[in-house]
């Protein structure tokens, strides 16, 4: 229990940014399950699709500090790679 008002609004400040950074987080691991599961089922047309939406959403999830650039550059990488192997 915070003390002192200011802790008090840095509480309040800390679970909403914690629950905007979660959303975040949870739909980039939802676009990567989405993008692994239709280039395992091999479709290239919704492949191509999924993996640019998963671009976008990791790009600004990069983009306002919730993922670290290289993992996100990883993360394309790896599925530009398999997405290369549908052809």
């Amino acid at each position: 229990m915070a003390n002192t008002k200011s802790a008090a609004k840095r509480a309040r400040q800390t679970t909403r940014r914690t629950a905007t950074n979660q959303r975040s987080l949870t739909a980039v691991k939802n676009q990567l399950k989405t993008v692994r599961s239709v280039i395992k089922g091999g479709k290239k047309a919704e492949a191509k699709d999924a993996s640019a939406k998963f671009s976008s959403t990791v790009d600004k999830a990069v983009k306002a500090g919730r993922v670290h650039p290289n993992k996100a550059n990883r993360l394309k990488s790896r599925l530009a790679k398999a997405q290369a192997k549908l052809a």
